[in-house]
């Protein structure tokens, strides 16, 4: 095996990037290690082109294997690695937008790189990932215009940034920051953050110090790429004739701007597109179809740039800083709702619908990287083709659906109380109902409002906005709320949600080689600006959280146990604990530390907490209670109280000499006692005498006359 090993240190640990002949099929390939996690990155690109597709061919694949975590999981009946987890599917999409744009987009050779975790240690791959594709690509001969770095860096309770914090890390409390940062040139083209209401001051801090690691990672990449890097193949850029280009210039310029800047939504812009398209087909039939639509996206590409740089002019009017009509409705939609959202920012309409249901309700993450962890707030979004007037395949999440989902997760994790505080899971299920921009965002503001009305006591509203950027080298303008056409031909995707105290989540990603810092931090202060209008629209619908949740929502008891009586409750085989459920209706759920949470309706709730707590109950002498005689025996009689049972001695019946028990009692009888005593094997000794000693006494013998 021929291999040739590259060493470098990052965060004070030794980051490595091995090539061999390991995957000598492949145009690159790299296994990357930090610490005892590695992954193996391989990219390869087809040998002819799809002529005629209209888009730049790339698959991202990330692949998590079993193997990695040194554990055979899966389920009984299925030990083979299934479809992607949603934590894999999310790590891909970070490595997808970080090096997509650096690709030419006229390029139709299919172009695949695949991620393999081998093994996971206690860093997370997914910044390797990163690295490792820029490598693998950088290496080959497939033009690309790396190399580029990632770093994760993280802040601790004492306000240090901390470079690639490792998971025990992120899951502490005082990590409030989980930032993610891709980027090349002393730029940023991909960013990721987590948080835990941040200001915009700590954001650029941790920016700043990303900027600096990334070209470190960069410039040891280069050194690498000069040694062993492949000569890159050529793509020429394909042009549609002179001709047709003069045709354009004649027919469709002229009314470009009548067409492009008629309002919001792109049914104006599809107008003059398929204006284009017939004046080709009938003068220009040779012409390739991709190429003619490309030009076009291209001419439109330049027109919204140089009005928006030149004359501060937008497709639909408004100010650069402007943010769309806003409209919020918190419930509305049906009483058997927990709780709904409904949240307008322009075109762009979101129905955020709330379910609470118990612990046991919590979903079970079973990956390399989560395993047997219960997640109890969980964000789902749908994207169905008629938000955008189309037709299309229904059914299933797709990539985009799990990230947007994430995203606005994350935006609202923040502001979850702990399960101390509400022990409900929370799923929320936003669904894009109109889309002209930004959803995600939209998600975010729509899910806020489903958890107030929904009485969730959520400790602050969230709102989210996405701005978009026009650039022209140095020149530039940040856009405050972007709608579809400046999403789509705009430079820059940057959302970002939070409260009034600070941001919860970020997510950026760009269509050119990167933007600088000044950019970022302008772009930031426009969005908080743009946040804080959002949230008095929010609070202005709805100011604080319902008082009580709906009738038609589970209601949940908790109480605490003896933890060593948890066997106890639950009974050989789960018959006692089952029992209860039966009887109540409820759903039951124990923790190690004794903590009993009980999920139910009617009250039912309510009677298994009694019942619980009468069977577990540690009874002290001098204590009384109500019982009832389960049997009767020559000694005396047992007798139940709550979910215990004692023994009454014959001699603790009555005040005087009892001859025959059943004389005094029988099954079924209600019984005032008093706990006499409990011996070593903890059985209770009761008296009915010392409660009540003239319970009997029409039955006590006749002194003589």
């Amino acid at each position: 095996m021929k291999s040739k090993v590259f060493k470098t240190t990052i965060g004070g640990k030794e980051l490595s990037a091995e090539f061999s002949d390991l995957v000598d099929q492949a145009n690159g390939s790299v296994i990357v290690r930090l610490g005892d996690t590695a992954i193996l990155a391989t990219a390869v690109m087809s040998k002819h082109a799809n002529e005629g597709a209209g888009w730049f061919p790339l698959t991202v694949d990330y692949e998590e294997r079993f193997y990695a975590a040194g554990a055979i999981l899966g389920s009984r009946f299925m030990r083979r690695e299934g479809r992607p987890s949603e934590e894999a599917t999310l790590s891909g999409r970070i490595v997808d937008r970080t090096i997509r744009p650096l690709f030419d987009q006229w390029i139709r050779n299919e172009i695949q790189v695949v991620i393999t975790v081998l093994s996971l240690g206690e860093d997370d791959p997914d910044t390797l990932s990163v690295i490792g594709a820029s490598l693998a690509l950088a290496t080959s001969d497939i033009p690309w215009d790396g190399p580029v770095g990632a770093v994760r860096i993280g802040k601790n309770s004492g306000d240090k940034l901390v470079i690639n914090p490792n998971y025990e890390f992120r899951k502490d409390a005082v990590n409030s920051l989980d930032l993610l940062v891709c980027g090349k040139g002393g730029k940023i083209n991909m960013i990721e953050v987590g948080a835990q209401e941040v200001g915009e001051d700590v954001v650029e801090k941790g920016l700043a110090q990303a900027l600096e690691i990334i070209t470190s990672l960069e410039n040891w990449q280069k050194e690498i790429v000069s040694e062993i890097g492949k000569e890159k193949k050529s793509f020429p850029k394909p042009e549609i004739s002179d001709e047709a280009k003069k045709l354009f210039a004649d027919e469709i310029t002229p009314k470009m701007n009548e067409y492009v800047f008629a309002g919001p939504g792109k049914e104006s812009i599809g107008k003059i597109h398929t204006m284009w398209r017939d004046i080709v087909k009938e003068k220009f039939p040779e012409e390739r179809k991709d190429l003619t639509d490309e030009y076009f996206e291209e001419e439109m590409n330049n027109l919204l740039h140089k009005e928006a740089l030149e004359n501060n002019r937008r497709p639909d009017g408004r100010g650069m800083d402007e943010v769309r009509p806003l409209f919020a409705k918190a419930g509305g939609i049906s009483k058997l709702l927990h709780g709904t959202g409904t949240f307008y920012r322009g075109g762009t309409h979101v129905l955020s619908a709330l379910t609470l249901g118990g612990p046991g309700d919590s979903q079970i993450l079973d990956s390399i990287e989560e395993r047997d962890t219960q997640k109890r707030f969980i964000h789902h979004y749908n994207f169905p083709p008629y938000s955008v007037g189309e037709t299309g395949r229904m059914g299933g999440a797709n990539r985009r659906m799990i990230g947007h989902g994430a995203l606005a997760e994350k935006a609202l994790l923040a502001v979850i109380p702990d399960k101390e505080a509400f022990p409900y899971t929370i799923r929320i299920v936003s669904e894009a109902l109109a889309s002209n921009g930004s959803t995600s965002m939209a998600s975010v503001c729509g899910g806020t409002l489903a958890l107030m009305d929904a009485g969730v006591p959520i400790k602050a509203p969230v709102a989210g906005i996405a701005s978009g950027l026009m650039l022209d080298g140095d020149n530039y303008k940040v856009l405050t709320d972007i709608q579809g056409p400046e999403d789509h031909h705009g430079d820059m995707d940057f959302k970002v949600a939070g409260t009034r105290e600070g941001i919860t989540a970020i997510q950026m990603d760009v269509k050119v080689l990167g933007v600088s810092l000044p950019i970022l931090t302008e772009a930031l202060q426009k969005a908080k600006a743009a946040r804080f209008q959002i949230l008095d629209v929010i609070e202005k619908e709805i100011t604080t959280p319902r008082e009580n949740i709906s009738i038609y929502a589970p209601e949940i008891r908790v109480t605490k146990i003896n933890p060593e009586k948890i066997g106890l409750v639950i009974g050989g085989g789960g018959k006692t604990v089952n029992e209860i459920k039966d009887k109540t209706e409820t759903e039951i759920d124990i923790e190690d530390d004794g903590t009993v949470f009980v999920t139910g309706k009617n009250g039912g709730a309510e009677k298994a907490i009694e019942i619980i707590l009468a069977l577990t109950k540690d009874w002290k002498a001098g204590e009384e209670a109500e019982g009832t005689v389960v049997k009767v025996v020559e000694f005396g009689a047992f007798v139940s109280i709550g979910q215990k049972e004692g023994l009454v001695h014959v001699s603790e019946i009555a005040p005087f000499r009892v001859e025959k028990v059943s004389d005094f009692l029988k099954e079924g009888d209600k019984v005032p006692v008093v706990v006499k005593m409990i011996d070593d094997a903890g059985r209770l000794k009761l008296s009915i005498k010392d409660r009540n000693p003239e319970l009997f006494k029409d039955k006590a013998p006749k002194k003589p006359e």
